[in-house]
């Protein structure tokens, strides 16, 4: 009997905790909130980069998608944020399944079929850049100076 009370309760707290996520599923999670309203998160990015005199960086991505959340890492390695933050206000959108924010990727001309794909904003809202090949789907093994080059490509002139 006392063994089967301690299988018990080691059953118990072993299932309590296979209801949290991993670190990198709460990170992506995070980055991808099933209630996000894509096109209120763009605008008020708009707005902020009006302020701030930067651009709009797009990130089309989803919770499945591993290499969506190794770019979102490279974005804040110390070579590659001062860059991205001075320049830019980063918006993720989630297209779920291929099912969610479509409409917003065909207005933003950014081909979803390889994620993470990347859209460029200037500071009206106006499209400068739709990423129409997949050059981060594979961005666990991108060198991160593709990264930098990318940003420093649709930064705001000086």
């Amino acid at each position: 009997m006392w063994l089967l009370s301690i299988l018990l309760i080691c059953g118990a707290a072993g299932a309590q905790s296979s209801h949290q996520p991993d670190p990198i599923s709460a990170r992506l999670l995070a980055m991808y909130p099933a209630n996000a309203d894509a096109r209120k998160e763009i605008a008020s990015a708009v707005q902020d980069a009006a302020k701030q005199h930067k651009r709009v960086l797009v990130m089309f991505g989803a919770t499945w998608c591993f290499d969506c959340f190794a770019l979102d890492y490279r974005f804040h390695q110390a070579n590659i944020q001062p860059l991205l933050e001075k320049n830019y206000v980063l918006v993720h959108v989630d297209i779920g399944q291929h099912d969610k924010n479509l409409e917003l990727a065909k207005k933003y001309g950014t081909d979803v079929d390889g994620v993470p794909a990347l859209a460029v904003l200037d500071s009206s809202g106006k499209l400068l850049y739709g990423q129409k090949s997949h050059p981060f789907s594979a961005a666990r093994r991108i060198d991160p100076q593709l990264i930098v080059k990318f940003l420093e490509t649709w930064k705001p002139a000086s």
